[in-house]
């Protein structure tokens, strides 16, 4: 199946994009982001009561909590790794409420950004140390699993995006699973059946390029662990949710046989995400 993301539309509410995605025929969608509102959660639960049809994927930082804060699970802050947690569990439930399989969320970062450095240039400052954060990362995936299992939901780890500026700035690497084989790896030591990973596309061809690997030969070393995917494009130097096209690089390395792919292009309408998902229907069906 294929989603539509509403990180798009961080000015709404999630209550507010899902009925103006509703009203253009569009009933698949995976909920990223957007503006906190009291009830969101039961709001969200009585909306898929009301649209039987209605497909609702949770990712990431969703739903939006009241303080905003930088979600890391990799994070060896005890404060921002508490609230990660946390946040975790209360998107799994959220999962469990609305009748889903997957919970998505980011690999975590060797430090913890500021709400505004979030999708920018981060400002240098100390990072943890790489296999303090890991095991940590590790130990707490394998708790969320638990709690997953027991709800019959699959968790998915999205590869990380490190821009060229977030290289330059730093000299190194500050993110957890960007290379493929950091990720086989951590996979690996997690080893749990419902544990897996997203594949976010775009973020791939960005750290391909910071780290000057071969794109290819990451999905090529991860797909035992491939369940999902998010769909977008950019330059190659920044995660900048750009529409894709039918040539894209992306297309010919795809598995066509899942059951969720994302579409996280931003800045755009309606009617364009729409053309985006009938290019993405043609280019993985058929």
């Amino acid at each position: 199946m294929i989603y539509i993301s509403t990180g798009g539309f961080k000015n709404n509410t999630s209550l507010e994009t899902i009925r103006k995605l509703l009203l253009n025929g569009i009933n698949s969608i995976e909920l990223s982001g957007g503006k906190f509102e009291d009830f969101q959660n039961e709001k969200l639960k009585n909306i898929k009561k009301l649209n039987k049809d209605i497909s609702l994927q949770v990712h990431n930082y969703f739903p939006p909590p009241k303080d905003p804060f930088v979600f890391n699970l990799g994070s060896l802050d005890p404060e921002i790794s508490s609230k990660s947690f946390n946040h975790a569990i209360n998107s799994i439930n959220l999962v469990s409420s609305l009748g889903g399989e997957y919970y998505s969320f980011h690999a975590g970062f060797l430090l913890d950004p500021k709400v505004n450095e979030l999708g920018g240039v981060i400002q240098k400052k100390s990072i943890y140390n790489r296999e303090d954060s890991i095991k940590e990362f590790i130990g707490r995936i394998k708790k969320l699993s638990e709690i997953a299992a027991k709800k019959n939901i699959t968790l998915l780890i999205e590869n990380n995006v490190l821009s060229l500026k977030n290289f330059n700035e730093f000299g190194q690497n500050i993110l957890l699973m960007v290379d493929h084989k950091e990720s086989a790896e951590i996979m690996k030591k997690i080893n749990l059946e419902n544990v897996k990973m997203l594949i976010d596309v775009a973020h791939l061809k960005v750290s391909s390029n910071s780290l000057n690997f071969n794109p290819e030969v990451f999905l090529n070393h991860l797909d035992e662990w491939i369940a999902a995917y998010h769909l977008s494009e950019n330059d190659g130097t920044s995660d900048d949710n750009k529409k894709f096209g039918k040539d894209s690089w992306f297309w010919p390395f795809l598995k066509k046989n899942l059951d969720y792919y994302s579409i996280e292009v931003y800045n755009t309408t309606i009617e364009e995400l729409i053309e985006q998902k009938n290019l993405a229907e043609k280019m993985i069906y058929y």
